[in-house]
C-alpha cells in the first residue's frame, strides 16, 4: 500500500474523528500526528487525539500501541473494533515507514524530514459541521483535503506537492470523504455519549486583584483568574460600575493551561494614581451560572502616609516626654 494512503488510513481509522452533540452545543475533535524520519532506519512517531481540550488517546512511542487516557474512551466502542483498529495501525505504520523511505531514496529526499498531519471536525450549535485535513512537510503547509469537492489542494508550488497531489487524488479521495462524513460520525456519537461527564466538568474560577506601580505616574491594576474549567470565560474591568471598553489601557492575556487541567488568565488595566474612580474586576463563567464574581480594588495608597504620620507623632511625643523628664531631673538637682 502506498505511503499517503497509509498515513490517511491511520489518522482516520485508528483515531476516528467527528462530532455528535445531542444537546446542541459546539464540539471539537482534532487528531494530530508527527512522523520524524531521522534516517532510513530511525523513525519517531507521535500521535494524539483531543475531544474539546481533553486529550483522550495517544500512541506509545516504541510499541505503537494506542493508549486510552480515560476509561470511557475504550468503553465507547466494542473491544473487537478497538483490536481491529490496533492491528490496522501497526500494519499501516510499518508499511508507511517502508514506503516513505523508498520514496526518499527514489527522489533523493534529504534526511531528516518531518511529516505532520492534523484532521478533525467541528460541530456548531446550528447543526452544521466542518471537516478538515491538513498535511505539512518540514513545518510548512503542504497539502489539504477539500472534503466537499473530494479533491486534494496544494498549499505550496513544489514538484513534490504536485506529485503527491496527483497520487492522493487518484488513490484515496473517495475513501477519505466516506470516513470523514460517515464512519467518524458514528464513532463520535459514542465518544460524546460516554464522555459526557468529562465534557461537562466545571471548576469555579478564583480571582484576585492587586496593583503594580512601574512609576509614580503609572498604576497597573491586575486581575488574575485561575482554576476554572471549561475554557471559555469572560473577564472585564468596571470603572465606577461601567465596563471599561477595549483600548490601549486594557490588556488581557490569552487563556493558558494549568497543570491540574484547569485554566488561567490575567487582565491588566492602566489607570492614573489617585484618579478618584472606583475599580472592580468582573468574572463570568459557566460554573457560576447566572452569577458573576465581582472583586473590587481598594486603594491602599494612603496607608503608608497615615503610618508615617503616626510614627512621626509617636516620635514627637516620645521626645517631648523625654525632654520633660530631663527638665524635671535638672530642676531637682539645682534644688539640692
Amino acid at each position: 500500500m502506498q505511503a499517503p494512503r497509509l498515513l490517511l488510513l491511520f489518522l482516520l481509522l485508528v483515531l476516528p474523528g467527528m462530532w455528535a452533540d445531542p444537546e446542541g452545543s459546539s464540539h471539537k475533535l482534532h487528531i494530530f500526528i508527527t512522523v520524524i524520519f531521522h534516517n532510513t532506519t530511525l523513525v519517531d512517531i507521535s500521535a494524539w487525539a483531543t475531544l474539546e481540550d481533553i486529550t483522550f488517546a495517544t500512541v506509545q512511542k516504541y510499541t505503537w500501541n494506542i493508549l486510552y487516557l480515560h476509561p470511557w474512551v475504550y468503553q465507547a466502542l466494542p473491544a473487537a473494533e478497538w483490536e481491529n483498529l490496533q492491528n490496522l495501525f501497526r500494519i499501516y505504520v510499518h508499511n508507511f515507514i517502508l514506503s516513505l523511505n523508498n520514496d526518499a531514496r527514489l527522489y533523493q529526499t534529504p534526511y531528516p524530514f518531518v511529516l505532520q498531519a492534523a484532521t478533525g471536525c467541528d460541530l456548531y450549535p446550528n447543526g452544521s459541521y466542518t471537516k478538515f485535513y491538513h498535511l505539512a512537510y518540514n513545518a510548512h503547509d503542504f497539502l489539504s483535503f477539500n472534503v466537499d469537492n473530494i479533491q486534494w489542494e496544494r498549499q505550496q508550488e513544489s514538484e513534490q506537492a504536485v506529485r503527491l497531489q496527483k497520487q492522493f487524488n487518484t488513490g484515496f479521495s473517495a475513501i477519505l470523504q466516506h470516513l470523514l462524513n460517515i464512519t467518524c460520525v458514528d464513532h463520535m456519537k459514542k465518544f460524546i455519549e460516554y464522555g459526557k461527564a468529562a465534557l461537562e466538568r466545571q471548576e469555579l474560577p478564583v480571582a484576585t486583584v492587586f496593583a503594580r506601580t512601574p512609576s509614580p505616574a503609572q498604576l497597573l491594576l491586575v486581575c488574575r483568574v485561575t482554576g476554572f474549567y471549561p475554557r471559555p470565560i469572560s473577564v472585564a474591568w468596571l470603572r465606577d460600575g461601567q465596563e471599561v471598553p477595549p483600548g490601549p489601557a486594557l490588556n488581557t492575556s490569552t487563556i493558558l493551561p494549568n497543570a491540574d487541567l484547569t485554566y488561567q488568565l490575567r487582565s491588566i488595566l492602566a489607570a492614573a494614581p489617585h484618579d478618584g474612580h472606583s475599580y472592580a474586576c468582573r468574572v463570568r463563567h459557566r460554573s457560576l451560572g447566572t452569577r458573576s464574581l465581582l472583586i473590587p480594588w481598594e486603594d491602599h495608597s494612603t496607608a503608608p502616609t497615615i503610618g508615617i504620620a503616626i510614627t512621626v507623632l509617636f516620635l514627637v511625643a516620645t521626645a517631648s516626654a523625654g525632654g520633660f523628664w530631663w527638665w524635671k531631673q535638672r530642676k531637682g538637682d539645682e534644688a539640692t
